[in-house]
Order: structure tokens, then C-alpha cells, then sequence
């Protein structure tokens, strides 16, 4: 899927992609069927962990996707302008 990341209510859209996708694809979220779309992407309405199966080509892996918020890490020191600095996200 992609991109890799994006900002809060943002729409996300899944492909499924493989042998025997050209049909009908059909979408499974948070391991109960979610339902079939043609063609074979799907527009992901809420967070989740989904999987897709293209005509029998068996579930994809999953992917995760959440609209929890993030924690930024930023040092516990004063910063100056120039200084070189690593944040850290934290889910």
C-alpha cells in the first residue's frame, strides 16, 4: 500500500495485487470478511488489520492500519538554532 504514511483523515486506498486479481477482490478486516469490491482496490473507512484474496490466490499479509495518535521524543535538553537533533515517534 502507500504512500507510507499520512496525516489524520486522510482517505488510505488498498490494492490487492497478484495472479487471479483481475476479478472481483475480496477484503477481509480484522479477520471477518468485510466484503467485495471490483476492481481490486478498496478505500479503507476505519482502522484496522486487513487482508485481500483475489480470486482464490489465498489472503494477502496483513496490513495494519491505525489513526492513533503518535508521540514525538524530542531530547530533555535546550535546544539552539543549528543544533542537530533525532526525534523519535512513539505509537
Amino acid at each position: 500500500w502507500s504512500p507510507p504514511g499520512r496525516q489524520r483523515w486522510d482517505w488510505v486506498t488498498l490494492t490487492c495485487q497478484g495472479l487471479g486479481t483481475t476479478g472481483a477482490t475480496t477484503w477481509h478486516k480484522d479477520g471477518k470478511r468485510w466484503g467485495q469490491e471490483e476492481p481490486d482496490h478498496f478505500i479503507v473507512p476505519e482502522s484496522g488489520t486487513h487482508k485481500c484474496d483475489g480470486l482464490g490466490m489465498g489472503l494477502s499479509p496483513a496490513v495494519s492500519i491505525s489513526d492513533d495518535w503518535l508521540v514525538l521524543q524530542v531530547p530533555a535538553r535546550a535546544l539552539l538554532e543549528g543544533d542537530t537533533v533525532t526525534l523519535h515517534c512513539q505509537g
